[in-house]
């Protein structure tokens, strides 16, 4: 009997449908809940935050429709601070909460909130959510730097798993502590509150639910869930050509001055399903970049359901096939203390090195590499003197598909949104001037890639700290099936009229009248520039993307054709 008939005799079709949609549904009202009463922009903008739901036994049932680092590296966190606080040590109203490295989403900026749902005097279940705070302490502001931070100990406050809450009220003392070492403590303590308001709507959604089916019954159509992902997950992935597939990208460096990090992913996929190994990669370094190994299974599990069009919400049993491996001391499985505060700016390079490698197997389900992105911290004192972190996220476009052209101004494989303008300049001393796309960026190509993204802001303090995050400064994003790669991203300080490059991931004192100018790169095209339609070039120079010499140069239009 194969797996599809077995899970195909359980539950009724339309119980298993409705019980399955409000899993999710809960997951996401969740989400509603965390992003309506949060503090921070990172969270209540930038939504940079997941929530999920798993079964009493701590398998994973269900994930709101946000990051993929978040909800990749859940199921990792939740066995963790269940090895260190059991079950049977658990109350009504008790939720645990961990930051640390390992054992959560692999760096200090993420605490997870995991809360036990009881009936009775029994746990039927947990609700838990990930927040990333504006700041954690640390050397730099934001607490992601990667220059300058050789050791975990100088990223921030590190907290094991503790129960934060009982009885629904947060350990005042346990509070006080993480409070007491962190740079904007205000936004901090309205971030954990909001974790806790959507882990009480999570809660009692999830028991409704329960008792609605009653516990045997729900438990039941769980098994039934988990075994038709899975299925489902085997299904897909058996249609892909077998066969172990390799693809080598960089990271440009950890640092100024240091050399590039060596991206190299090995995909195999066979009988057993696929894995996902990056062993070759280089090793750990000391720099606030590394991967610890429950973010590299997300995004390497996250490619792995783009390319398999796997088509189930994501849960336990679609984890039970995707197998994601890298050496013990290598850059995507860094032993603690490695530092790890920048490890956002890792998770785009790995999608495209696995992308690379899946362009010799499904080629029509592969792009141009992406632009990359920007997630610069700028923070200090203001003339008021009060104390300000800016948290941004900047981003550019997609590469190049086999029917269609890169977009830009997207979030690339993490799901966040843009933070306004006005709320940069409402709540920080700085002065937007431009947020623009970047003509002549974009890979050329049948379907070209998307546009770099310029994004020029004033510091208007006497002097702030500016922690970059960024990549793709010396390395062009890749273009496939003879596209051309993206322009290079850029950093610049504008000092007195004078331009200054910055490497992607510097740390720099600024002072008054300075102005930061963050150019990313384009995305990689896809296919022959020379096939593309004359219709779509003449529009790309129309709108700016293209300039009219670019037009000739690389796709070799008439310029008569290019005259409106």
């Amino acid at each position: 009997m194969n797996a599809q008939t077995k899970v195909s005799r359980r539950v009724e079709p339309v119980t298993l449908t409705v019980v399955w949609n409000s899993l999710v549904s809960i997951a996401d009202e969740m989400g509603g809940a965390l992003r309506r009463t949060a503090f921070s922009e990172a969270v209540r903008e930038g939504e940079d935050f997941s929530t999920g739901l798993f079964d009493k036994d701590g398998r994973l049932i269900a994930q709101g429709n946000f990051t993929p680092g978040h909800l990749g590296a859940m199921p990792y966190a939740v066995a963790n601070v269940l090895k260190y606080i059991p079950p049977d040590q658990l109350e009504p109203g008790d939720t645990l909460c961990t930051n640390d490295s390992f054992l959560g989403g692999s760096h200090f900026p993420d605490f997870f909130l995991v809360t036990p749902v009881f009936e009775g005097e029994e746990i039927i279940g947990y609700v838990v959510n990930t927040a990333h705070h504006v700041d954690v302490g640390g050397a730099y502001p934001g607490s992601e730097a990667v220059q300058g931070v050789t050791e975990a100990f100088a990223e921030g406050l590190r907290v094991l798993p503790v129960k934060l809450i009982h009885k629904g009220e947060f350990d005042q003392d346990i509070l006080r502590i993480i409070l007491g070492n962190v740079r904007l403590p205000d936004k901090v303590r309205g971030d954990l509150f909001a974790q806790r308001n959507a882990n009480h709507v999570g809660a009692e959604r999830f028991r409704k639910l329960v008792r609605a089916y009653g516990r045997d019954a729900f438990e039941n159509i769980i098994e039934e869930i988990l075994d038709r992902s899975e299925a489902r997950t085997r299904e897909l992935l058996a249609a892909l050509p077998q066969g172990t597939f390799s693809f080598e990208d960089q990271i440009d460096d950890y640092g100024p001055n240091t050399p590039p990090i060596r991206v190299a992913v090995d995909v195999t996929l066979d009988e057993a399903g696929v894995t996902v190994d990056l062993s070759r990669s280089s090793d750990q370094v000391a720099a606030g970049l590394n991967c610890y190994i429950n973010y590299t299974r997300a995004y390497g599990s996250f490619a792995m359901r783009i390319f398999g069009k796997i088509d189930v919400p994501n849960n336990a049993g679609v984890e039970r096939v995707i197998k994601v491996v890298a050496r013990e001391g290598s850059f995507f499985n860094a032993v603690y203390p490695a530092p790890s505060g920048g490890r956002a700016s890792v998770q785009v390079r790995i999608f495209d090195t696995i992308n690379g490698a899946m362009a010799k197997c499904v080629p029509e389900r592969v792009m141009g590499a992406f632009t990359h992105w920007g997630n610069p911290k700028i923070g200090g004192v203001d003339d008021s003197g009060k104390r300000w972190i800016m948290y941004d996220l900047i981003f550019g476009g997609f590469g190049g598909r086999s029917d269609k052209d890169g977009v830009e101004g997207l979030a690339p494989v993490m799901n966040c949104n843009n933070v306004p303008i006005e709320v940069h300049e409402t709540n920080n001393p700085v002065r937007i001037h431009q947020v623009a796309a970047i003509a002549d960026s974009c890979g050329a190509g049948e379907f070209r890639g998307g546009c770099g993204v310029r994004k020029d802001v004033e510091l208007m303090c006497d002097t702030a700290t500016v922690v970059l995050l960024g990549d793709r400064h010396k390395s062009q994003p890749y273009g496939v099936f003879g596209g051309g790669a993206g322009a290079l991203a850029r950093t610049v300080l504008v000092r007195d009229g004078e331009d200054i490059d910055l490497g992607s991931k510097e740390v720099r004192q600024l002072r008054r009248g300075d102005l930061i100018s963050f150019r990313l790169a384009g995305a990689g095209g896809y296919g022959d520039p020379r096939k593309r339609s004359a219709e779509k070039i003449k529009r790309d120079v129309a709108d700016g993307y293209v300039s009219r010499e670019k037009a000739v140069e690389l796709y070799g239009a008439d310029p008569a054709s290019l005259t409106s």
